[in-house]
C-alpha cells in the first residue's frame, strides 16, 4: 500500500510543515502524518508571526527556502514593524494574520509541492530495530515504512486541557491527544517531562465598543516577511486595539483562584516565564493596577477577536465576568473560553546539533516536543530537521547553522547545550552577535547556504547577489561623494548636529546619529536625485553597515574567535570519563551531550573553565 519513505513527518503543525516541505523540496519522498487534514499548519494560538526576534527567524527562514515568510505574507491582514525607535539589531517584522487562510495557504503550498504524501491518522508509535528508526506504526495497526523519521508532535503527546476544575485528554480543543508514543520513547531510554502552555477566550467582535480603546494601527508603509517577488506588501490593512485590565478585573478573576488548576497543583507541567497566564500576572505583579490585552481580529472577514494578554485557565464562568469588566468589553459575548494545555516533552540535550537524537539513528524531534514555545521557533527546528533528514538519508554532510550565521543556529545550539526546563521562547538578547544577525540582513547571510543544499532556488540566489553588488557599489560612491560647507550648514543646524569647515563625504557624515540618508537626502537635491535610483532595500542596507561599521567589525572579530574553537572537532568516541582532571559534572555533562566541536563544549552548562583547559589538553595530544 504504501512506498517505503526517505522521510514521514509526524505532525503538521509549524514545525511538521517546514520539515515535509524543505525534506521534500531537496529531492526526498516525504509522507505527512497528521491527525486532520483540516488543521494543517494551524494556529493554534495568537493570529500573528513575528515579533521581536521571532521576526528575525520567519526571514531567517524565508532566506533559506522555507515557507513561513510567504504563508504570513499572503495571508497578512496588518504589518508593523516593532522597535524602529532603537538600532536596527532589535527591528522586528511582525504581522497580524488571518488564521483561515494562513492554515489554506499552507496546505495548498504542501500540496503543490512534488514528493509529499498525506496520511490522515494518528501515528501511536515508531518501528524500531538495532536502535534506528525504521518507520511508524499507526493508531489502526498500519506500519509505513522510511529510511528517517521527523517528530512534530506539538501539544498533542498525552495532551491534557484545563478549565477550571474541568480537565480532559486533547491536543487542542476539540482534538484528540497522542498516545503512545511518549511510553514508547521511554522505554528505548528517553528522558521525558511535562510543560504547559495556554490560550486567551475568543469573543465576538461585533460585541465590543472599540471607542473605548486605542487603535493600533499597521505601519503607514508596509512591508512583508519574504524576500522573494511572489509577495506583496498589503494595501490595505485591518486595525487592532489596546484596552486594559483593572482592579475591578482582577477581584473578579481573584474569585476562581480556589478552582484554578494552576494554583491547586493539577497542573503539574512549567508554563511560559515570557508569556503568562493572566491569574499568573496578577499574581506575581500583585502591585500592578492593570495589564494591556491586545485586541486581535482573526481575519479579513470574521468577527471573531483573540484576546491577547487574557491567557487563562480559570473557570469559564469567572473567565466571562471578568471579561466583561474590561474597558469596551462591558457586552463582549464569549465564543469560546480560554484552557491550558499540559503536554509531554523531550529535554532537547538528547539531540545532536542536525536535531537528530543520540540514541536511535535517522530520529529527529522538532518543535514543541524539544521544549521551546512560538510558530516562529518550532517552524524554524522543522526546516532544519526536515533538511537534515533528508540529507541524511542520501548521506550528505549534515546541516548546521552557527550562532554567527543566525537566530536559528542560537536556538538549536541554546537547546542542546543548555536544554530548558521552561518552554523556551526567543529573545534578542539570547544572541551575542546580534548586530550580525539582524532582520534585514537575513538573504545576505543564508540565501547562498539555501541554494548550495538545494532549497532556495537561482532567482533568489541571483536578487540578493544583485542586492550585495548594489549596496558594495552605494557604500562606494558615498566614500567619494563630498558636501560643501556652503550647501549644507545651514541644513546641518535644522538637524541639531554641528557644522562643517571643509568639505565631508556623505560616508563620515552618516556616521552621526543625527544623519540618516533622508536627512543627507534633504540636504542635497543633486544626490537626492541620485539615490532615489537604488531600491529601499538598497538605501536601508548602505546606511546601516556604514553607521555601525566599527561595531559590526568588532562582532566580526569575536566570530573569529569562536569559529577557532568551533573548528576544533571532538572525535565521537572521545572518553570523557577516562579524565581524572574534569569535574564529576563536567565528565557527565560532556558525556551526555557529547559535543561536536570544543565551542560546543564550552557552551554547556556545567562544564567549567577548567574542564575546557584540560579538555584541550587532551585532545591536543
Amino acid at each position: 500500500m504504501f512506498p517505503i519513505y526517505d522521510v514521514i513527518v509526524v505532525g503538521a503543525g509549524h514545525a511538521g510543515c517546514e520539515a515535509a516541505h524543505s525534506a521534500a523540496k531537496i529531492g526526498a519522498k516525504v509522507l505527512l502524518c497528521t491527525m486532520n487534514m483540516n488543521t494543517i499548519a494551524q494556529m493554534s494560538c495568537n493570529p500573528a508571526m513575528g515579533g521581536v526576534a521571532k521576526g528575525q527567524i520567519v526571514r531567517e527562514i524565508d532566506a533559506l527556502g522555507g515557507m513561513s515568510g510567504i504563508i504570513s505574507d499572503k495571508s497578512m491582514i496588518q504589518f508593523r514593524m516593532l522597535n524602529r525607535s532603537k538600532g536596527p539589531a532589535m527591528w522586528s517584522p511582525r504581522t497580524q494574520n488571518d488564521r483561515m487562510r494562513f492554515a489554506e495557504e499552507w496546505r495548498l503550498a504542501l500540496e503543490r509541492t512534488p514528493n509529499v504524501d498525506f496520511w490522515q491518522e494518528m501515528v501511536s508509535g515508531l518501528v524500531v530495530k538495532d536502535n534506528k528508526v525504521k518507520g511508524v506504526r499507526t493508531g489502526i495497526g498500519l506500519e509505513i515504512m522510511a529510511k528517517s523519521v521527523v517528530l512534530t508532535n506539538g501539544t498533542f503527546l498525552n495532551g491534557i486541557i484545563h478549565i477550571g476544575e474541568k480537565q480532559f485528554g486533547g491536543g487542542r480543543t476539540g482534538e484528540s491527544a497522542a498516545k503512545g508514543i511518549t511510553e514508547q520513547l521511554v522505554s528505548l531510554g528517553f528522558e521525558a517531562g511535562r510543560m504547559k502552555t495556554g490560550t486567551p477566550p475568543r469573543v465576538d467582535g461585533r460585541s465590543l465598543d472599540y471607542s473605548k480603546m486605542e487603535v493600533q494601527e499597521g505601519d503607514m508603509h508596509p512591508e512583508k516577511f519574504s524576500y522573494s517577488d511572489e509577495t506583496k506588501p498589503l494595501g490595505k490593512q485591518r486595525n487592532c486595539w489596546i484596552t486594559y485590565t483593572n482592579k475591578e478585573v482582577h477581584n473578579t478573576l481573584e474569585t476562581g483562584f480556589d478552582r484554578s488548576p494552576m494554583f491547586n497543583g493539577r497542573i503539574q507541567g512549567l508554563g511560559p516565564r515570557y508569556c503568562p497566564s493572566i491569574e499568573d500576572k496578577i499574581n506575581r505583579f500583585a502591585e500592578r493596577e492593570r495589564h494591556q490585552i491586545f485586541v486581535e481580529p482573526e481575519g479579513w472577514d470574521t468577527v471573531e477577536i483573540y484576546v491577547n494578554g487574557f491567557s487563562t485557565s480559570l473557570p469559564e464562568d469567572v473567565q466571562y465576568a471578568a471579561l466583561r469588566k474590561i474597558p469596551g468589553f462591558e457586552t463582549a459575548k464569549m465564543f469560546r473560553p480560554g484552557y491550558a494545555i499540559e503536554y509531554d516533552f523531550f529535554p532537547p540535550t538528547q539531540l545532536k546539533l542536525t536535531l537528530e537524537t543520540h540514541l536511535i539513528e535517522n530520529l529527529f524531534f522538532a518543535g514543541q516536543i524539544n521544549g521551546t514555545t512560538g510558530y516562529e521557533e518550532a517552524a524554524s527546528q522543522g526546516l532544519i530537521a526536515g533538511i537534515n533528514a533528508a540529507r541524511k538519508v542520501k548521506e550528505n554532510d549534515p546541516f548546521v547553522l552557527k550562532r554567527s550565521d543566525a537566530y536559528i543556529g542560537v536556538l538549536i545550539d541554546d537547546l542542546i547545550n543548555k536544554g530548558t526546563e521552561e518552554p523556551y521562547r526567543m529573545f534578542t538578547s539570547r544572541a551575542e552577535f546580534r548586530l550580525l544577525l539582524r532582520q534585514d540582513n537575513a538573504d545576505l547571510r543564508l540565501t547562498q547556504l539555501g541554494h548550495q543544499i538545494g532549497l532556495a532556488d537561482d532567482t533568489r540566489l541571483e536578487k540578493m547577489m544583485d542586492k550585495k553588488s548594489e549596496t558594495g557599489r552605494l557604500i562606494n560612491d558615498l566614500k567619494q561623494k563630498k558636501l560643501t560647507p556652503d550647501l549644507i550648514n545651514v541644513g546641518l543646524g535644522e538637524f541639531d548636529t554641528a557644522t562643517i569647515k571643509e568639505k565631508i563625504t556623505v560616508e563620515k557624515l552618516l556616521k552621526r546619529p543625527q544623519i540618516g540618508l533622508q536627512e543627507v537626502m534633504a540636504l542635497d537635491g543633486d544626490l537626492k536625485k541620485y539615490l532615489s535610483r537604488y531600491k529601499k532595500e538598497v538605501l536601508e542596507q548602505a546606511e546601516i553597515q556604514i553607521k555601525y561599521e566599527s561595531y559590526i567589525e568588532k562582532e566580526q572579530q569575536m566570530v573569529e574567535k569562536l569559529n577557532n574553537m568551533e573548528n576544533f572537532k571532538i572525535p565521537v568516541s572521545f572518553d570523557y570519563i577516562s579524565i581524572p582532571a574534569l569535574s564529576a559534572e563536567g565528565k557527565q555533562k560532556l558525556n551526555k551531550i557529547k559535543p561536536e566541536t570544543l565551542g560546543q563544549a564550552s557552551r554547556i552548562s556545567g562544564v567549567s573553565p577548567a574542564d575546557l583547559s584540560i579538555l584541550t589538553v587532551y585532545l591536543g595530544r
